[in-house]
């Protein structure tokens, strides 16, 4: 294991998110709300941590890397970033205990939206805005932050580009890597700008504006208010943010061509197809449940449906109404979309679109297979033969998720919890969505649950942000031999 290239890489990674925190600190110094000195010590520890991991491996020829020395940068990476990004919060005093700073940190970076805060509106909006950020940077800026630096390290990007990417097939834009995390950032801003300046036209300060744009686009779900979205009762904000949700949990590879002038591009994709069809009926069926019981209009009835199956599929978390007051019906659709989750490429997490495209392929094939045993078949997906060793891989996947979410929730129900608060957030870390039912609902929080199970929780929303592989495989002894 070149464990140089691994520190140097980390080290470069720990000095970005410090550099990051100059956005915070500046609206700290604007606001003057007494949050510069914590971030500027973080800032400190930042520059000192980098340094402490890259200078002394700096010199020589960087090896060439592989898989394992891809994964475990971005594993160490998260987690590193993770550590750093909860000392603003916990330096300022606004957790008790480090344990529900590191929570907090780690749900933005994983772009889970879980929180451990009680009162929103009065932490200082210099930390609400790196709250914020850290979404934003854990969507898609600090893997391609990372890539963008390698070509400064020496060597090439591909390997964490594949360790990083939510897709079983990582689908690269241009030959070079460096070019495809360039193309992903610049339509990434985009966005984010767009987003920016149509909330603002609907009332909303340059402050508010930008949260909500970093929260929707990273599919995070931090809010500055204490009520989410639903703070501002605006239909007009409600369907800004609902597009946008929309446009995070689609392959960003899909935005590109879009942009660049192949606008059929996200139709003729068979994923985004599955995404917007599953969307629109789910919309449909909660609509019609919350029709005559919750809300007395059909309009009504669509916004909130809308909201929030579009929030809870592309496991974005924001919230506009207290879902656990619905009926039954609507109940069990949300939560198994947090289950089903984005598309791959996006920046949702969940289980993955193409993953369960392909799952149900696969089982029809089986099917197939019953009726006529000798006719030979394969899993296509838009009209090309899928890999069987990708098949694997999502079946793999999909039995390896499963399970994890049963083992950590009889490890949070053996810590106390009721059934439904156990089952529900280990459902809403693992799937990076946030806020769940029971006790961890969208009108509480995750405050109250035992130390131990916020550090299990953290771990479910690092397993599930990496795509579980990525974490899992470093237990394994082959991994660590040379």
């Amino acid at each position: 294991m070149p464990w140089g290239f691994v520190w140097r890489a980390v080290g470069a990674l720990l000095w970005c998110v410090g550099a990051t925190m100059m956005l915070p600190l500046g609206f700290s110094l604007a606001y003057g709300d007494g949050a510069h000195g914590p971030i500027v010590q973080s800032m400190g520890v930042a520059a000192v941590a980098g340094a402490v991991f890259f200078l002394p491996s700096r010199q020589g020829t960087p090896p060439s890397i592989g898989h394992r020395e891809g994964i475990l940068v971005v594993a160490l990476g998260w987690i590193g970033a993770a550590a750093l990004g909860a000392l603003p919060f916990y330096l300022a005093d606004t957790f008790p205990t480090f344990t529900d700073a590191f929570f907090e940190s780690m749900s933005g970076f994983t772009t889970t939206g879980a929180s451990v805060l009680t009162d929103i509106e009065k932490v200082p909006r210099g930390l609400l805005l790196w709250r914020g950020l850290t979404h934003w940077l854990g969507g898609m800026g600090i893997i391609v932050l990372s890539l963008a630096i390698l070509p400064f390290l020496g060597v090439g990007g591909m390997q964490l580009y594949k360790a990083e990417v939510p897709s079983p097939v990582p689908d690269k834009l241009r030959p070079r890597i460096k070019d495809t995390a360039s193309l992903l950032w610049k339509v990434y801003i985009l966005f984010t700008v767009a987003e920016t300046a149509l909330l603002m036209a609907g009332g909303m300060d340059l402050f508010d504006a930008l949260c909500h744009a970093f929260a929707t686009l990273a599919t995070g779900g931090f809010s500055t208010r204490n009520a989410s979205v639903g703070h501002y009762q605006s239909a007009y904000v409600d369907g800004v943010v609902i597009l946008f949700m929309l446009i995070a949990g689609i392959n960003f590879s899909l935005h590109y061509q879009w942009l660049t002038g192949r606008p059929l591009a996200l139709w003729r994709d068979p994923e985004c197809r599955f995404f917007l069809y599953a969307t629109a009926v789910f919309i449909v069926l909660c609509a019609g449940s919350l029709y005559g019981t919750v809300l007395d209009t059909i309009p009504g009835a669509f916004r909130y449906a809308a909201f929030q199956v579009v929030s809870i599929l592309t496991t974005t978390g924001f919230a506009t109404a207290d879902y656990e007051t619905w009926p039954p019906l609507t109940q069990v659709i949300l939560f198994l979309c947090m289950f089903l989750g984005g598309s791959a490429g996006s920046t949702g997490g969940g289980i993955k679109c193409l993953r369960i495209i392909l799952l149900i392929k696969h089982g029809y094939r089986e099917l197939m297979r019953l009726v006529h045993p000798h006719a030979v078949s394969q899993v296509k997906l838009g009209g090309r033969v899928v890999p069987a060793d990708v098949l694997h891989s999502v079946w793999g996947f999909f039995v390896l998720y499963l399970a994890l979410f049963v083992v950590l929730s009889l490890l949070m129900a053996a810590l106390g919890l009721d059934m439904v608060t156990a089952f529900s957030s280990v459902a809403a870390t693992i799937g990076n969505i946030g806020p769940g039912f029971g006790a961890v609902g969208p009108a509480e929080n995750y405050a109250g649950l035992p130390l131990a199970a916020k550090w299990l929780l953290s771990l479910s929303m690092l397993l599930g942000r990496l795509e579980i592989y990525t974490v899992i495989v470093l237990l394994i002894p082959e991994f660590w031999r040379p």
